[in-house]
């Protein structure tokens, strides 16, 4: 029976890591936000400064083995990334799941 592991990486930067065998890398469009702010509220309303936010994102899918599935989970726990917010959807197909031909 197969799993597959799918995990959405947001960011500030681009991640470059090393990925396990049996996995795919697809990039999503990033979120790119510009903030303007007055550099003095009472004089100069002109002068103005701004600022900018990306986030990127991206989508590891991870087909594997059900009982390979506790191995590639202790993987990614041991190589946690560090400013990352990550989101973790699995999906499995059990022998009920399969559609039986005759």
């Amino acid at each position: 029976m197969t799993a597959k592991i799918c995990i959405v990486i947001k960011s500030f930067e681009n991640q470059r890591s090393g990925l396990l065998l049996n996995t795919r890398k697809i990039g999503l469009p990033k979120k790119q936000t510009l903030y303007t702010v007055l550099r003095s509220p009472h004089i100069d309303k002109k002068s103005r400064e701004q600022f900018e936010m990306r986030i990127h994102k991206q989508l590891l899918v991870i087909e594997t083995e059900t009982h390979k599935l506790r191995e590639k989970l202790n993987w990614l726990k041991l190589h946690d990334l560090l400013g990352v917010q990550v989101k973790i959807l699995f999906y499995y197909q059990t022998r009920l799941d399969k559609v039986c031909k005759p």
